[in-house]
């Protein structure tokens, strides 16, 4: 019987992804701190969609429309946003029902680089188990693409992907021989028996923390805390996915 395992790939950041596109697999965008954590916690809360917009000129035409924006840049909120992509901005009583137009420095922008994929799909620790099992499911090739900063690698990003390539490594229904899936794998190995003093290294959580900005650290390395998977399609983020009903 030939081996018809599929392959797992993590691209470090965006400035990459030319030379691993495959229009046939699911892409995987990660950023941890904080946009794919914000919105898999807008999905958790109920909003109706979530609209990503790339550049800040965008979201300041989705707000004269009269759309509920979030946007920042390098982690400030824009003068003429709504609030911000802290996780704990997209509570339920300011969401639920709601379209967000939703700008950020760099996963919003990875967003869309991605969109001629199968499936764009939004992932972070809150949903890790859940974005693993349709991976599984759906049984494509499989590519983690990480936001970083800027076009430069981070290691929370990476951290979360290793998370991912264990999972789905497990099912045996994947196979890699990509060294950045590998190197992921070793990261994360090191780092999970105690994630939270290792992520006192990341480059992201200090700047959240000169900025007043690192309450949601621990939230955003929660595992499985919804089933929600929301993914990309025609210009807009919506949940494609949900393996249980969900008491949230």
């Amino acid at each position: 019987m030939a081996d018809d395992k599929k392959k797992v790939e993590v691209v470090f950041s965006p400035a990459l992804y030319s030379y691993f596109e495959n229009p046939g697999a699911n892409v995987v965008v990660v950023d941890i701190l904080r946009a794919t954590s914000a919105i898999c916690t807008a999905f958790m809360n109920g909003v109706s969609r979530v609209i990503p917009v790339p550049s800040q000129e965008e979201a300041r035409i989705f707000k004269q429309k009269g759309y509920l924006v979030a946007a920042e840049r390098d982690g400030r909120v824009l003068d003429f946003a709504d609030f911000g992509n802290s996780p704990f901005n997209f509570t339920r009583d300011r969401i639920e029902g709601k379209q967000v137009a939703y700008s950020t420095t760099n996963g919003t922008k990875a967003v869309h680089m991605a969109q001629k994929s199968k499936n764009v799909l939004i992932a972070s620790f809150l949903n890790l188990s859940a974005v693993a099992n349709f991976l599984i499911d759906q049984h494509d090739d499989v590519l983690i693409l990480c936001a970083g900063w800027k076009g430069k690698f981070s290691l929370e990003d990476t951290l979360f992907s290793g998370a991912l390539v264990e999972k789905i490594l497990a099912s045996k229904k994947f196979n890699t021989i990509c060294d950045s899936a590998t190197a992921s794998l070793d990261l994360w190995r090191m780092a999970n028996p105690d994630l939270m003093a290792y992520i006192e290294k990341v480059a992201q959580r200090n700047r959240l923390r000169k900025l007043g900005l690192d309450d949601v650290l621990e939230y955003c390395h929660t595992p499985d805390l919804t089933t929600r998977v929301p993914a990309f399609r025609n210009g807009v983020i919506e949940c494609c996915h949900q393996t249980a009903p969900v008491k949230d």
